[in-house]
């Protein structure tokens, strides 16, 4: 489930995944829980005990508990930063930088390959999970970077209860921009928040709504 193209120490990639034949990934609330959970704390390569119980103690607008300690120490050791995020039904969006080498492949390997083993275990169906090794297309500049957060953070939109308050989507980073963020430095939004000045969430969140839908390519 690596990556097969080289990804370059520092730069910033859009990276993706669906289910295997375009198949939902997430069946319950655990299962979203469970794979966000991955996304959070795997950026290092501290091991989690009980993975799957720990992960059902996410709360909406809090996170999940995790002693200081252990926040602590995946902060310190990670490959990776994670810029923002969204969970779909049937597949996932990421903007990650590598800060160590060979951090986003490792990273992606271990997200992917956990929740496949709980996955596969949990509803007993053996076979592929995703649809195959995940996607890492390059963020070429600034102005690309800003526009594809704002159209994965608008993906809920798709979902009729999200339509009017994707925001508010739990499964998405999008409400840890224009919020409250859940996950601290965990979650390297500086990058982006950085380039409003103000109210840099409520600016933030007006650019997310009026971002243009066309004259970029964000095809998975």
């Amino acid at each position: 489930m690596s990556v097969k193209r080289s990804v370059a120490l520092g730069e910033y990639y859009h990276v993706y995944n669906r289910g295997a034949h375009k198949q939902g990934i997430f069946r319950e609330q655990a299962d979203w829980a469970r794979f966000l959970f991955g996304l959070i704390y795997f950026q290092s390569p501290t091991p989690f005990k009980n993975i799957s119980r720990r992960a059902r103690t996410f709360d909406p607008q809090s996170g999940y508990e995790v002693r200081e300690s252990e926040f602590r120490h995946v902060y310190d050791a990670r490959s990776v930063e994670l810029v923002a995020f969204c969970l779909m039904e049937n597949h996932f969006h990421l903007i990650v930088r590598e800060i160590r080498e060979g951090g986003v492949s490792r990273y992606l390997q271990r997200v992917q390959e956990s929740y496949a083993k709980y996955f596969n275990e949990k509803y007993q169906c053996p076979g592929h999970v995703f649809e195959g090794p995940f996607k890492a297309k390059l963020v070429p500049d600034n102005e690309y970077l800003m526009h594809l957060s704002a159209y994965i953070h608008r993906n809920p939109r798709d979902i009729p209860k999200w339509k009017r308050s994707y925001d508010a989507y739990p499964w998405s980073s999008c409400t840890d921009y224009v919020r409250e963020n859940r996950w601290g430095g965990l979650l390297a939004q500086e990058i982006i928040l950085d380039q409003f000045a103000g109210t840099k969430e409520s600016n933030y969140a007006d650019f997310v709504r009026s971002s243009p839908a066309k004259g970029f390519d964000f095809s998975v």
